[in-house]
């Protein structure tokens, strides 16, 4: 792979598409853009994902109206007008596979005649909100809603880029940029929830002689101090094929990587131990330093005279709640720490169904 994803689509929008809408439509307002679905938007593809769904491709948003009336004769110019080839790069693609596993993949198909089967789609902002994240554009987000709402899905409508903008794309994307002040303290508070739940668990299993067993919770506390340390630093987390890539690019990964990448390969649960006590340590830094309340001291503290060093995180828990102002939003904390659907779920069908976010809400609203 000579070229980034994302700046392949750039270049194959500003000197492939645009001559072409112009040509035919000089007149139509749109919005031109790479954002959602693909490791592209992200930044995140090499030459493996070239294999599936990448390639020249570019996103049209048109008014409703200009979408009745133009999508077809401007799907039809661009597959009689677009080069074959883009920047080496075939601009034809397969048809969508269908059946188990494929979720309409998309492969690069070299032609040297007849249209183009493109990947130039002319959308709806809305209409394309509500199928991403299941929201209609002019929707006023409640905390349930938020909190049902996958990060991964936020993290990519709001990265890519937008490459041309005449029907507010941008606007739209800011407002769903970050979580309102009261639900990221509510999701801090139940990360750290989460915390203070598994982290006697690993010592104790360790201690019976379950080392297996001790591993694994510490695996799940890694995790959760990783998601912790987005939420301090105020970014979405990718699923996980991405999450330890972008908690590197954190400047809190500096400190904690080696310290996590140890947890992982302690041998023993005092070690692991050891490693989990530094990581709440510098979790403990990160909590004071950011303003939120008061000071929480000490970092460690034993728990119930049993020999395990802990971070009593409930007392970061009951900190947080209480710097809570929004009636629903204290409302959700008072029936269920759970957190976001990313908190309480690693399932991908439950992340994926868009269909379910509505549903997901309800269990805030209960």
């Amino acid at each position: 792979m000579t070229v980034k994803g994302l700046d392949l689509a750039r270049a194959f929008f500003g000197d492939a598409v645009r001559p072409i809408v112009l040509r035919h439509f000089p007149s139509l307002r749109y919005s031109a853009a790479l954002i959602g679905s693909g490791s592209e938007v992200l930044g995140y593809d090499d030459a493996v994902s070239t294999d599936h769904h990448w390639g020249p491709r570019v996103m049209l948003f048109v008014a409703p109206a200009d979408q009745a009336v133009t999508a077809r004769r401007l799907h039809d110019a661009l597959a009689a007008e677009l080069p074959y080839r883009f920047m080496g790069y075939s601009t034809n693609f397969s048809a969508p596979k269908v059946g188990a596993g494929d979720q309409g993949t998309q492969l690069m198909q070299a032609i040297s005649a007849g249209p183009v089967n493109h990947r130039v789609e002319i959308l709806t902002l809305d209409a394309y909100l509500r199928r991403y994240l299941g929201v209609a554009a002019d929707q006023a987000l409640t905390a349930a809603d938020w909190l049902s709402l996958p990060q991964q899905k936020l993290l990519s409508f709001t990265g890519g880029d937008v490459f041309h903008d005449e029907l507010g794309l941008e606007t739209l994307r800011d407002r769903f940029r970050y979580y309102p002040r009261d639900v990221w303290l509510y999701l801090l508070a139940c990360g750290w929830s989460r915390i203070g739940q598994d982290e006697h668990l690993a010592p104790r299993a360790g201690a019976v002689g379950d080392e297996l067993g001790s591993a694994l919770i510490a695996a799940r506390l890694t995790r959760s101090i990783m998601l912790l340390c987005f939420l301090y630093e105020r970014r979405y987390a990718p699923y996980p094929k991405w999450l330890g890539s972008a908690f590197a690019a954190l400047p809190c990964a500096a400190e904690l990587a080696p310290i996590l990448r140890a947890v992982q390969t302690g041998a023993t649960w005092r070690e692991r131990e050891r490693q989990l006590c530094a990581a709440y340590e510098t979790l403990n830094s990160m909590h004071n330093a950011s303003g939120i309340g008061a000071p929480v001291e000490p970092a460690l503290q034993e728990f119930h005279e049993r020999g395990f060093l802990v971070s009593s995180g409930w007392r970061y828990t009951e900190s947080l709640l209480a710097e809570i102002d929004d009636p629903e939003v204290k409302m959700i904390s008072e029936g269920a720490l759970i957190g976001s659907v990313d908190l309480f779920s690693d399932s991908t069908d439950l992340r994926e169904a868009t269909a379910l976010r509505g549903k997901i809400a309800r269990l805030y609203r209960g």
